[in-house]
């Protein structure tokens, strides 16, 4: 009899083939002293060492067998162990608290994740997060002379069984082999679905037992679209996927025929479907997968784990490859984006009892102008190179973006009379996640060239719910009439001043959010790589007109599950989502 296991879809696509576990080695370390300092720092040294050698194997074999993205995510953890920084903070606690080597990594290495905790919605900060893991395994695999799984050992076709996939057993895949993976643990934006998701693979996350109901040899169905995984299935579940896999095969090749090709509804109106990105990694990404433009660019990669801001110069360098790369596509910058959950070593900022409506994002900027001149001023030269456009995070008071703009301005106006080229018609906008700004949208517009609406932190505003928070999670729902009524509130305020709305948020790549955004007029959405293609694709089935009544319907609507009863109604091709 087969087993039902439900879990999270993390790459799309169907697999069958035996079950391979990776089984984790026991690597776990209890506060200890020591007597011999010098004789820890020296191991501590030696890990070191052997980790970095390590990683330089495993990079070179993942670039010549996977490409470039694959080595990309090794040389992540490679700057890690190279940062100096990182390397005399570890061996402080040996020698400031006796502590020894393996402690001293398990208390440094934890305490850089605790930054990158419950990053739901920056895929970029939940990938350093998940290096950083990766990079603690190895050291103390050293420390404690313990064997890592090798994921090289499979010698058959096999879907991979883990209680997690680090970002460095991905690289070292045979990707003519692995057919699929399941894990205990994960989410959709951890670095190995990412890279699941560059390799194709199929791939179900957070099944929280895969590896105690599954056992070697277990023949399985992995169905990365539905986020299932069944255990040793019968003839007639094999015969049902065999034809779904073959679906699937087809709708991937119909999705591919619109990366070149604009996205137009059936009654001729056009949407920019744009991709968020965090690192140049995401911008081949997003080119791959038919991305219009860059609908988010993440500036936060150029500060994490650096022991210093980046200068000008380094963040210019930066924006002029994103730019550059996206050619005559837009391309927004969004500010650094600091406070709250993600925290910089360089910028100290008080500990506060509710840091998410605390001192961050454009508040910061604002208040240190020694961090957010340089920035502009690096924007302002790599806005020669492309079309970009630039917003200003979280955003509440009509002042503060006027206090933004006029820096702006001003650094323009220095640079231009220093003969440095900038683009003329760079627009600017504003992040709009503050509940107050959609309620002011009207006296926002004219101020503004354009809404990138955030709809993640919106949301939970309007709810007064973390959605981090697994108690009030419940309250996050992107289809709740309260959401719509906002979000459209917002478009109809900026397109009666002739301005342009997006939206970066989980809710724009949500195909049941679709036909509603579509039909409120959403200008743009901005989603993960991955959703492109699927939103584009059902973009192009539908009628802005014919959309009317089930908008209408919705914003009238009392609860999220009678939108969502809706929304299938009115397009019988969600009926499954």
């Amino acid at each position: 009899m087969s087993l039902l296991l439900n879990g999270l879809a993390a790459s799309n696509g169907i697999a069958i083939a035996p079950a391979y576990l990776l089984v984790g080695s026991d690597l776990s370390v209890q506060k200890e002293h020591t007597n011999d300092k010098n004789h820890e720092v020296t191991r501590l040294h030696d890990s070191f060492a052997f980790s970095q050698h390590e990683l330089r194997i495993i990079r070179d074999q993942a670039h010549q067998q996977l490409g470039q993205r694959a080595a990309t995510v090794v040389d992540t953890q490679l700057a890690m162990l190279n940062d100096p920084a990182f390397m005399a903070a570890i061996e402080k606690e040996v020698r400031e608290h006796d502590f020894t080597a393996e402690w001293a990594v398990r208390v440094v290495t934890d305490r850089y994740l605790d930054l990158f905790e419950h990053q739901n919605d920056n895929d970029y900060l939940q990938a350093r997060g998940m290096a950083m893991q990766d990079v603690a395994k190895r050291l103390l695999s050293h420390l404690l002379a313990v064997n890592l799984p090798d994921p090289q050992q499979p010698d058959h076709r096999a879907i991979i069984v883990a209680k997690n996939v680090t970002p460095t057993d991905t690289a070292q895949f045979n990707r003519h082999l692995v057919a699929g993976l399941v894990t205990d643990e994960g989410g959709r934006t951890s670095h190995f679905t990412i890279m699941s998701r560059t390799l194709s693979l199929p791939a179900v996350v957070a099944t929280n037992d895969a590896t105690e109901k599954i056992h070697d040899g277990d023949l399985l169905i992995v169905d990365g679209i539905h986020g299932k995984v069944i255990v040793q299935p019968s003839e007639d579940e094999l015969e049902l996927y065999r034809l779904l896999a073959g679906q699937f095969a087809r709708e991937q090749e119909a999705w591919g025929a619109l990366r070149d090709q604009q996205t137009v509804s059936v009654d001729g109106r056009h949407f920019e479907v744009a991709a968020n990105v965090g690192t140049l990694a995401d911008l081949d990404d997003a080119r791959q997968n038919g991305a219009e433009g860059i609908g988010l660019l993440r500036t936060e990669f150029l500060y994490m784990n650096q022991a210093q801001l980046p200068d000008e110069e380094q963040q210019f360098t930066a924006y002029k490859q994103f730019v550059t790369a996206m050619s005559d596509q837009r391309v927004v910058a969004r500010t650094l984006d600091i406070g709250g959950d993600k925290k910089l070593g360089m910028v100290p900022l008080p500990e506060e009892a509710n840091p998410y409506l605390g001192f961050r994002a454009i508040r910061v900027g604002l208040a240190r102008p020694e961090i957010l001149r340089p920035q502009l001023r690096a924007l302002l030269r790599a806005s020669a190179y492309g079309r970009l456009a630039i917003m200003f995070p979280m955003v509440a008071t009509i002042e503060e973006f006027r206090q933004a703009r006029a820096i702006l301005d001003e650094e323009k106006e220095q640079l231009q009379a220093a003969g440095v080229k900038v683009a003329q018609d760079i627009e600017v906008g504003m992040m709009l996640e503050v509940p107050a700004v959609a309620m002011m949208a009207d006296a926002f517009a004219p101020e503004v060239d354009f809404f990138s609406i955030g709809s993640n932190d919106l949301i939970q505003y309007l709810f007064a719910a973390d959605r981090g928070n697994a108690r009030v999670a419940y309250l996050y729902q992107e289809l709740h009439p309260a959401v719509l009524r906002t979000v459209k509130r917002v478009i109809d305020a900026a397109h009666a001043e002739g301005k342009w709305v997006g939206m970066c948020g989980e809710m724009a790549g949500n195909p049941m959010a679709t036909p509603l955004l579509m039909g409120m007029g959403l200008d743009e959405f901005s989603m993960r790589s991955s959703q492109v293609l699927q939103i584009r694709a059902l973009i192009k089935q539908l009628s802005t007109r014919h959309l009317q009544p089930l908008v209408h319907r919705a914003l009238n609507a009392k609860t999220a599950p009678a939108v969502s009863k809706l929304v299938k109604e009115f397009v019988p091709a969600l009926e499954d989502k």
